[in-house]
C-alpha cells in the first residue's frame, strides 16, 4: 500500500515551490513561470470580484461578449463569435440572452437579412464601464502597496511578457480586451473584410 499524500504535504511542497535560494538565477524559467502563475491568480481574483457587482446578471463569458462589443463596435453575429472563439450557436444563445437582459441590441443586417448586427445598449456600456474602473482601481491598489523600486522593473517585465505572447498594450484604452485576438478586425454592415 502507498502512503497517501496529505494536505499539509501539499501545502509543504507548496511552499518550498515559492522559497528560491538567494544564489537561484532571476531569470530561471521555471522560476518566472511560478512568479506569472501566481501573478494570473491574483488578477482572475481581481477579475472576478471585479465582476461580482453584476454577476447576477451577466457570466464571464457574456461580460467578454459585452468588452468585445464595447471596444469593436456593432458586430455580425459570426464575427462576435471569431472574436470570442466559439461556435456561432454558442455567439448567438449568449446573444439571446444578453438582449432579453438590455445590453445589446440584437438587429437584421440590412444587407443580409439572414444575418444579425450586435451593438452594446447604454445598459451595456454601463456594465461594462462598472466593471472595467473596478478592475482598475483593486489593480492600482495593489501597484501603489509595492515599493516604488519594483514597478519599473513590474512594467519592463510585463510589457516584455506580452509582446512574447504577441498581446497588444491596452494602452490607454478605456475598456482593454485583455486577451489576445488573432480573430478579423470589425466587420459590421454588408461589408466584406476586404472592402475595409
Amino acid at each position: 500500500m502507498s502512503p497517501r499524500k496529505t494536505e499539509t504535504d501539499d501545502t509543504a511542497s507548496l511552499s518550498s515551490m515559492s522559497m528560491r535560494t538567494p544564489d537561484e538565477p532571476a531569470g530561471d524559467i521555471d522560476r518566472v513561470t511560478e512568479a506569472v502563475l501566481t501573478a494570473s491568480r491574483l488578477l482572475v481574483a481581481v477579475s472576478a470580484r471585479s465582476l461580482s457587482e453584476v454577476q447576477e446578471s451577466v457570466t464571464l463569458p457574456q461580460f467578454r461578449a459585452l468588452v468585445v462589443l464595447a471596444s469593436r463596435g456593432p458586430l455580425r453575429l459570426t464575427h462576435l463569435a471569431e472574436h470570442l472563439a466559439v461556435n456561432p450557436s454558442t455567439a448567438m444563445r449568449m446573444a439571446e440572452r444578453l438582449n432579453a437582459a438590455g445590453m445589446i441590441d440584437r438587429a437584421p443586417n440590412p444587407g443580409n437579412r439572414r444575418e444579425s448586427i450586435l451593438s452594446l445598449t447604454s445598459t451595456g456600456r454601463q456594465v461594462v464601464e462598472r466593471v472595467t474602473d473596478r478592475r482598475r482601481q483593486e489593480i492600482a491598489a495593489i501597484v501603489g502597496r509595492m515599493p516604488m523600486v519594483h514597478r519599473d522593473r513590474l512594467v519592463e517585465a510585463l510589457e516584455a511578457f506580452n509582446a512574447a505572447g504577441g498581446e497588444p498594450s491596452a494602452g490607454h484604452d478605456p475598456i482593454p480586451l485583455g486577451w489576445h485576438e488573432s480573430a478579423p478586425q470589425q466587420v459590421s454592415g454588408d461589408q466584406s473584410p476586404s472592402e475595409q
